[in-house]
């Protein structure tokens, strides 16, 4: 147990904003709202004004956590968006002296097996009843020991959950012991590691049977996480993908903030994972809640798939071409523009006027390299935030741009040479139609 409490003990260092009501509306505890074997106990918050068929949320609370600390802390976004957006939030509570929930028992990781998962479904179907919940948005998100809950409620009722996101857990069934712990340390350590079968033929094994869908499932991790350390991230990953059927190759890659990879699998993604560099176990923070209200479906939508551009050249008429799967450093090229993901580009905002111009087929970004002499080829690499890689659209009208890099002040040029798969430069932006681009969707 010693472990537990270390977790538990470092948790507790997080540091939390006071609850504060948003509307008339507050946390409230709910005393008998069926089946519950591990005496748990159930808060919910239903914002004033819910539509006829409102969403449902459970949140859950991290190791040495409460329903409190969450709803006024690190889980505040979550809360004011359910007054803006119209939804219901469920907030288990562990009441051992650790206050944290059990993924770890034989009790726990099956079906109604009477565990701590049996009180929170049994608090879903209370809240599903009282608010006229839409059962088809009914989704549940955690932090921590939250996070290790999401992953074995969404694998245990796939039929009751429509969607998961976890911060900084494991796979559903990566903690279980044999001997009464609720700590595994060989899968805190990263040090678990299984095929994907291996890992989606556990979690079936939760809901023996089971045929149905699975929940759509996000997950967030740290790379220095010491806690839970970061391999889970890629085993929860393969766990789910196996689930949905789907391979671990990505089939988008994109970095929404100059920290985070974000992959997805499927499409529309049905599993999502955020790596986010150099970060331990600290999550979620600013900014994340957001990425996660709408992946689960909480206000209103989905995540909407990126929007590809083709970038073709004035002088030439060929378009931007990374060359396919090629390494870091390689030179962008131009070709006749056929459909494929090497010419297509998605222009991510960075604000302040600068982007960054992501490849369908290897991820990379478009990369001044850092070299001044006008003719140096434009090169491509895994994004790192640098200047090099920062881009500005100048419009010089007719529905045409000069791309100008922000680390060499150079513009994208196609070098006046039409043949396909010549290598695009960089030169001194001019009135030539070599350094002009039309962009159109793909």
């Amino acid at each position: 147990m010693r472990g537990l409490a270390a977790l538990a003990l470092l948790l507790l260092t997080f540091a939390f904003a006071p609850a504060r009501p948003a509307s008339a509306a507050a946390l409230v505890q709910v005393g008998d709202f069926g089946n519950n074997p591990t005496n748990l106990r159930m808060y919910v918050y239903a914002p004033d004004v819910l539509p006829a068929r409102p969403a449902l949320l459970v949140l859950v609370h991290y190791c040495g956590g409460s329903a409190g600390a969450v709803f006024g802390g690190n889980g505040r976004d979550f809360v004011t968006a359910a007054d803006r957006h119209g939804y219901v939030i469920v907030l288990p509570e562990a009441t051992r002296s650790e206050k944290c929930f059990d993924v770890s028992t034989a009790a726990a990781l099956r079906r109604d097996g009477g565990g701590d998962s049996t009180g929170i479904a049994s608090m879903v179907g209370w809240a599903k009843q009282r608010y006229n919940v839409d059962p088809a948005r009914v989704v549940v998100s955690g932090f921590s020991s939250g996070a290790m809950m999401t992953n074995v409620l969404a694998a245990q009722y796939p039929d009751i959950f429509a969607a998961g996101a976890a911060f900084s857990g494991v796979p559903a069934g990566c903690f279980a012991t044999s001997n009464g712990s609720l700590w595994n340390s060989q899968c805190a350590g990263g040090n678990l590691i299984k095929s994907s079968q291996q890992w989606a033929d556990q979690a079936r094994g939760m809901y023996p049977g089971y045929t149905g869908r699975y929940p759509r499932m996000q997950f967030w991790h740290g790379t220095t996480d010491t806690t839970l350390a970061y391999p889970n991230f890629a085993e929860e990953i393969k766990q789910w993908t196996g689930l949905h059927g789907l391979t671990q190759s990505p089939s988008f890659t994109d970095y929404p903030q100059q920290s985070w990879t974000r992959t997805r699998y499927g499409d529309p993604a049905m599993v999502e994972g955020v790596s986010v560099a150099g970060t331990g176990h600290t999550l979620p923070q600013t900014g994340m809640l957001a990425y996660a209200i709408a992946f689960l479906g909480l206000d209103g939508t989905t995540v909407p798939p990126p929007t590809w551009m083709k970038l073709t050249n004035a002088a030439t008429g060929l378009a931007l071409d990374s060359g396919g799967n090629v390494g870091p450093g390689s030179n962008l090229k131009q070709w006749p523009y056929n459909g494929s993901a090497n010419l297509q580009w998605q222009l991510v905002d960075l604000g302040g006027g600068w982007l960054r111009m992501v490849n369908r087929t290897n991820a990379m970004v478009a990369d001044s390299w850092g070299n001044n002499t006008n003719g140096a080829p434009a090169r491509q690499g895994p994004w790192n935030g640098g200047n090099n890689q920062q881009w500005r659209l100048n419009s010089i009208g007719n529905g045409r741009y000069q791309i100008i890099n922000r680390g060499t002040g150079k513009a994208l040029d196609g070098m006046g040479n039409s043949t396909a798969g010549s290598t695009v430069g960089m030169w001194t932006p001019n009135s030539h139609t070599n350094n002009q681009w039309t962009i159109s969707p793909a």
